[in-house]
């Protein structure tokens, strides 16, 4: 599998994932605003690859310094401007404060140890986040049946991380024990992360894949065609209450009325424990036109007013169990989750 994004010196190489599954282009970031800007334009989207990705602006921007600016002033900016792209995403803020930390630890070392130590931190972060991805695939595996139809929703896989995946990691760890899974996948209205990502994911592992629209689900789940669903999270509040991509809900809805499991995938770091619950989630609300278009086509008036809320909170009650590299954790999710963050 090709990389999500690349790290190269004084340059940050992203796959332009708004061109999936037809072209296979890349993007070259060599500054902050840059890398900014791609987050925002969904050139590069899932929460873990958001993180790591800003970790790496940082370190472009101290790079490109001002002369007229210290680098105290620099790194507010820096870590401002990345803060602002997407507010939901919780991997964004852990990655930036774990690089304003080690900032604070160094800021009085020269200039060239102070970006050193940056670089170092953030190829360390997108380490951690390949091993935390394949705890989270080897412990959630242990939950998918011996012969199972699984529905996921947007895209969890390798493209949202650093590798090998959350909610896809586990369906691959599944595939690679020889268990005979099949996988739908929902088509993601509007910027169709299921239908572009998911899919093309799936289908360069050759694990079966099948795609539907996303109203299709609760008919399928009726009929006896879906035996569980997994996705990935961009933000977790401390009671379990969980923000996904929009649709998330209705899918934990249909599959609490269906008697289906619902799990969640996502690393500990996706778990805001200053959050009582999710009522506290930012939400991100996007530009109207990536509802009124498909692509660069109209699919109604240029002026009729639209909501486009880009995630949705899923109720810790509706959720069966959350799939995390330090454990899966099972209701009353706040008493496991506290348990753990002291680990």
């Amino acid at each position: 599998m090709w990389p999500a994004f690349e790290f190269q010196e004084d340059r940050l190489i992203l796959l332009d994932q708004r061109l999936l599954p037809f072209e296979e282009k890349y993007v070259v970031c060599s500054d902050y605003e840059e890398v900014a800007q791609a987050i925002e334009k969904m050139i590069i989207r899932g929460a873990p690859a958001i993180g790591l990705v800003a970790a790496y602006g940082v370190v472009l921007g101290l790079k490109k310094q001002a002369n007229d600016c210290s680098l105290n002033e620099i790194m507010e900016m820096v870590i401002v401007r990345l803060s602002r792209t997407r507010p939901t995403a919780r991997n964004l803020f852990w990655a930036l404060e774990r690089m304003k930390r080690v900032y604070e630890e160094v800021k009085k070392e020269g200039k060239e140890r102070i970006i050193e130590r940056l670089t170092q931190e953030a190829r360390q972060l997108e380490v951690e986040d390949v091993a935390t991805n394949k705890k989270i695939g080897e412990l959630g595996a242990s939950l998918i049946p011996q012969e199972a139809t699984i529905l996921t929703h947007c895209n969890a896989g390798e493209l949202a991380t650093a590798g090998y995946g959350t909610a896809l990691g586990v369906i691959k760890w599944a595939w690679e024990q020889g268990k005979k899974i099949k996988v739908i996948a929902g088509e993601t209205r509007p910027w169709l992360q299921g239908a572009k990502l998911t899919c093309w994911e799936l289908r360069r592992a050759r694990i079966p894949v099948t795609l539907i629209t996303d109203n299709m689900a609760g008919w399928l789940m009726r009929n006896g065609e879906i035996n569980l669903v997994i996705t990935g999270a961009d933000r977790i509040a401390r009671n379990g209450d969980t923000a996904n991509k929009i649709g998330t809900y209705s899918l934990a809805v249909l599959a609490k009325e269906n008697k289906i499991p619902f799990y969640v995938a996502a690393p500990f770091s996706t778990i805001d424990l200053e959050l009582k619950s999710g009522q506290e989630i930012v939400i991100e609300e996007r530009a109207p036109d990536e509802v009124r278009k498909i692509g660069s086509s109209w699919i109604t008036y240029p002026d009729i007013p639209v909501r486009n809320p880009a995630f949705d909170v899923t109720p810790a009650s509706l959720i069966t169990s959350i799939i995390t590299e330090k454990g899966i954790l099972e209701p009353p999710f706040e008493s496991s989750i506290i348990r753990l963050s002291k680990d």
